[in-house]
């Protein structure tokens, strides 16, 4: 029987809706160019630099347990640091409110969503319920990392301004 995947549907909505937003947002902007400057990241506050760190560490190590071999001693210790790293990022983004300054956003539902999901995931493998644990663990790292750091991404927010240029 053939497994269904949800999460590519969820990332592909995410991707098309982010794509209508970036391109409404850049009418009448010039050419966007690729580049990398960490100056905005470096003169931000320490608990959105946190933020961007633990994002980021847990986007690779996140890639990293997707792609490699399950189960093993070495899942089991970068799930313990990917764990690790969501909870930094999850936690951060309730002190980040410049979406909606004074209160919380959206996003912060994927973030209360994500701290507690993460200990479900993580009971769900202790009890060898693996399906469990993939579906828990896969729907944060779509959900609350991917399509959460899709949107970081929009133009004027401060990833767009580290790695593109108009």
């Amino acid at each position: 029987m053939r497994q269904r995947h949800p999460y590519k549907i969820t990332a592909g909505v995410a991707v098309g809706v982010y794509a209508l937003i970036s391109h409404m947002m850049l009418q009448g902007e010039g050419p966007v160019r690729v580049r990398v400057d960490l100056t905005p990241l470096l003169q931000s506050p320490l608990v959105l630099q946190a933020h961007v760190v633990g994002a980021a560490l847990a986007f690779v190590i996140g890639c990293i347990l997707l792609a490699g071999v399950k189960g093993r001693a070495m899942h089991r210790t970068l799930g313990y640091v990917w764990v690790a790293a969501m909870v930094v990022t999850a936690l951060s983004s309730f002190f980040l409110q410049s979406i909606n300054p004074g209160s919380f956003s959206l996003i912060h539902a994927l973030s209360a969503w994500t701290m507690i999901v993460l200990p479900m995931g993580l009971a769900a493998a202790r009890r060898k319920n693996i399906a469990r644990h993939r579906k828990e663990m896969t729907g944060i790292f779509v959900g609350g990392l991917l399509v959460a750091g899709l949107f970081s991404f929009l133009p004027g927010r401060l990833m767009w301004h580290l790695f593109f240029a108009v």
